[in-house]
């Protein structure tokens, strides 16, 4: 009888492909990545367990067949990147992603500042200009971006949102001259390349990442400036009742890896298409006791229930990163 094949995620399988190298090329190749690859196969080598033969058989003939698929002779690896990011992304959503990569790679200092501590980038960045710090903060990943604004002072947060909601690319000598900056502290050398980083999509990212009062209070600054920015920057966030668009495989890969307290604390402020969403894609027996846990729950305080949305939120964004699920649907409503 036939084995069935184990599933396993892209940082798991690049996991297994890694181990069969041996630690001196694992490590030569780990050199290459950013902060995240590292953490993401990392933690992966670390959980893998029973990896039979045939699932690295399987796995290494992966990799084969997506290297010949995908080796192309003739065209420079700048064009193959744009090429493969657009047909995957569309044009609007790659253009970013596209110059940060190729931004990234020759850009040490910028890059550097990803394997920092969030609260020393703040140190290093908070005397600089106003448009200096919104263009790093542009740089860094989200959720970096997001705890480093979270040690600059509360009087910065919301011009520094602003500047990076209007940020429209980068001139290629001013980014010249902010790499130089970083180079002196860090070493590295500049690229001379555009990117066009920042935008509204980038600060609401960010403020997907902050906490919930902080990220309240930031947004009141900004539409207390601009009201129409204010609201696109809103349309943008992913909130918990998005999570009412994400596929039914996706709410039970979520709810896998989230405790049922923290559950019952989240839809006590969510809308009723959620909750039947969640019970729809539970057992039986499940449901019916996730509903009486719901109904005995007594009152509990706003600030209880948004902390337990922004904490599934965050497994949620750390399984659509890893592909896991897909998040769908954009639009904000008002936290309970």
């Amino acid at each position: 009888m036939a084995t069935e094949t184990k599933k396993f995620t892209g940082s798991e399988r690049a996991a297994i492909f890694m181990m069969c190298l041996g630690e001196e090329a694992a490590a030569e190749i780990l050199r290459h990545m950013g902060p995240k690859e590292v953490q993401k196969i990392g933690g992966a080598m670390a959980s893998l367990e029973r990896v039979s033969r045939s699932d690295i058989d399987q796995v290494l003939l992966e990799f084969s067949e997506v290297v010949q698929d995908q080796t192309s002779l003739g065209i420079g690896a700048d064009d193959y990147v744009r090429n493969v990011l657009r047909s995957a992304l569309g044009d609007e959503k790659a253009a970013g992603l596209i110059d940060r990569i190729l931004l990234g790679r020759n850009s040490k200092g910028l890059e550097a500042l990803k394997w920092l501590d969030p609260r020393a980038i703040a140190e290093m960045i908070r005397h600089e200009h106003p448009q200096i710090v919104a263009i790093v903060l542009s740089h860094l990943d989200p959720d970096q971006s997001a705890e480093t604004l979270s040690h600059l002072p509360d009087r910065m947060q919301s011009d520094l949102i602003l500047r990076i909601a209007t940020l429209d690319g980068v001139q290629p000598a001013a980014l010249q001259e902010l790499d130089e900056i970083l180079e002196r502290q860090l070493s590295g050398k500049n690229t001379a390349k555009s990117s066009m980083i920042g935008g509204v999509q980038t600060a609401a990212s960010i403020l997907n990442y902050m906490e919930s009062a902080r990220e309240s209070s930031i947004m009141d600054g900004v539409s207390q400036v601009d009201e129409d920015l204010g609201v696109r920057i809103q349309e943008l966030m992913f909130v918990f009742g998005n999570l009412v668009d994400v596929d039914d495989r996706g709410i039970q890969t979520l709810m896998r890896e989230i405790t049922t307290e923290s559950l019952v604390l989240a839809l006590k402020g969510a809308e009723d298409e959620l909750k039947d969403k969640i019970f729809r894609n539970m057992s039986k027996r499940a449901a019916e006791m996730l509903r009486d846990d719901l109904e005995t729950k007594g009152p509990v305080r706003i600030s209880d229930v948004e902390a337990a949305q922004k904490e599934i939120l965050a497994v949620a964004r750390r399984l659509a990163d890893s592909g896991e699920i897909v998040l769908g649907g954009k639009g904000g409503e008002a936290m309970l």
